[in-house]
């Protein structure tokens, strides 16, 4: 594949997969939407497109962000680590949502040590939901 010549693609680190960890922020407000997988094809597309484009593990292709939901990433920057094995993406998210489950962002569980003692009671913390959804996702999947 014509990635696997490029420079700036190579020096990346991939894992043994050929797969890098892709965190995608919003580029106004810098929250964090998602972490996706990303192969030096998907990296490609994504650079040439403007678009993210990621790798899909469960259905082991391509996936571009929004081919179903229609809720795009539009490219604002890219950046990588120190040690070069994961990628960030500054995105303009489309349509406010990036998560399947209809959320703006896929992190939308927070440990929750209100209700006890962290230091007492450690093994009784919960799983919050801190963000509401905004779309139904019966109504964004076909």
């Amino acid at each position: 594949m014509l990635s696997d010549s490029i420079s700036w693609i190579k020096n990346l680190q991939f894992d043994k997969n050929g797969l890098l960890p892709a965190i995608a922020q919003d580029y106004k407000t810098n929250s964090i939407l998602m972490l996706a997988w990303m192969n030096a094809d998907a990296l490609y597309e994504t650079v040439r497109t403007k678009k993210a484009v990621y790798w899909s593990r469960s259905r082991n292709r391509l996936w571009r962000k929004g081919e179903e939901s229609g809720h795009v990433q539009i490219i604002h920057e890219i950046r990588t680590d120190c040690d070069k094995d994961v990628i960030l993406i500054k995105v303009e998210q489309t349509g406010g949502i990036s998560c399947h489950t209809g959320r703006n962002s896929c992190f939308f569980l927070r440990l929750d040590k209100s209700k006890t003692d962290i230091s007492e009671d450690i093994d009784r913390l919960i799983w919050e939901e801190t963000d509401t959804v905004l779309k139904d996702p019966k109504y964004i999947y076909k």
